[in-house]
């Protein structure tokens, strides 16, 4: 009840408007310089190297989302493009991941389209793979139109498929094809569309995970949750799954000594790495989804990093 409680509130947390916009003057605070990596490129790409001599890939999040304007979605636009320019300068492993809400998605789905085109256009030019990031139910169709409409002239794009969603499994049969990140969910969501108790969302998930590993498609697990990560080795062996065909990911700053050591059992280890001005949004959910996460904040009260 309590945990509930708590997820409830820093998901309340993430959505308030006054606070975000106060948060991208105050800089990094309450222990978010644990799991964001900087406010800009620079930062973000040291960080990048710093994985990747350890041998973790990465994927890049510019943080932001639900813009309000055509303007402020034109420079989540030119922000994107910069960071691919960056990381093909640098020579880092990466992918970009991207929200479309933060593009434009709430103003014109053609306005975001457009958007989206100019920056997987960039990122085929430098052979980096682009995911776009799924949000709340109510964009989850528009997400997939959007991604519909950039495959037919595009490959380097993959999406992500939440378990918690009724849709999950019919969303993955129809996306066998594709490169699917596959996550359990982070956002709140009405029974009528999720599934609201952790037993079924955690078998929804391990099912289209097995789902899209037997469909032969490449499958990133997006999981700290240290049992799914067990049985998703020990069925890959059993199915004779090369480590060629999957990946685990995990989040900037969570379990390091986890990724570490998946990394060093020869399996591809990517860490989502977000970075940007606009942190408190995800910081919040990153909050709610893990309430032991709380002592980041905490931390951060005290330390005032």
């Amino acid at each position: 009840m309590v945990e509930k409680v708590s997820r409830n509130f820093f998901l309340f947390l993430s959505h308030n408007r006054l606070i975000s916009s106060g948060a991208k003057k105050w800089g990094l605070k309450f222990g978010a310089s644990q799991v964001v990596a900087g406010v800009a490129i620079e930062e973000m790409i040291e960080s990048l190297k710093e994985l990747n001599q350890k041998g973790l890939v990465c994927t890049v999040d510019h943080l932001g989302e639900y813009v309000q304007s055509k303007e402020e979605a034109l420079e989540s636009t030119a922000m994107a493009i910069q960071t691919l320019e960056a990381i093909a300068a640098s020579g880092v492993s990466s992918h970009m991941s991207v929200k479309l809400t933060q593009l434009g998605l709430d103003i014109n789905a053609e306005f975001c389209l457009e958007n989206m085109k100019k920056i997987v256009r960039v990122a085929k030019k430098h052979d980096i793979f682009m995911r776009i990031d799924m949000e709340d139910y109510t964009r989850c169709q528009k997400t997939l139109d959007i991604l519909a409409e950039l495959r037919k002239d595009y490959e380097n794009i993959g999406t992500v498929i939440q378990a918690y969603l009724h849709r999950a499994e019919k969303d993955v049969d129809e996306l066998q094809d594709l490169s699917l990140r596959l996550v359990k969910g982070a956002y709140k969501e009405r029974a009528t569309v999720a599934y609201q108790e952790k037993e079924k969302v955690d078998e929804n998930y391990f099912n289209i995970i097995k789902k899209h590993l037997l469909n032969g498609k490449y499958t990133a697990i997006a999981s700290h949750d240290h049992h799914i990560i067990k049985k998703v080795k020990a069925f890959a062996k059993e199915n004779n799954i090369p480590k060629s065909q999957f990946e685990f990911q995990m989040l900037y700053g969570m379990r390091t000594e986890m990724q570490q050591s998946i990394a060093d059992e020869g399996y591809t280890m990517r860490v989502y790495v977000p970075f940007g001005k606009d942190w408190y949004g995800y910081f919040m959910r990153r909050l709610a989804e893990r309430p032991q996460n709380v002592k980041f904040a905490l931390r951060g009260l005290f330390s005032n990093k």
